[in-house]
């Protein structure tokens, strides 16, 4: 996986927690579950980048 994915999918994650905490400190349930939304997206790109990143290690980065 890129250094850019992991910055990327990381940085979805903290906006979503940070969206999910206004939520909650605001009493906006939208935003909140719009945080968490954000944060699973975040989780379930990672997850398939490490599965990507599995498998060339499995069976190495053939082209």
């Amino acid at each position: 996986m890129g250094l850019g994915d992991k910055i990327s999918n990381k940085a979805e994650e903290l906006g979503g927690k940070a969206k999910e905490a206004l939520g909650k400190a605001t009493d906006n349930e939208r935003l909140e579950a719009e945080g968490r939304k954000d944060q699973a997206s975040a989780t379930t790109k990672q997850a398939g980048e490490n599965v990507k990143d599995a498998a060339k290690d499995v069976f190495g980065d053939k082209k």
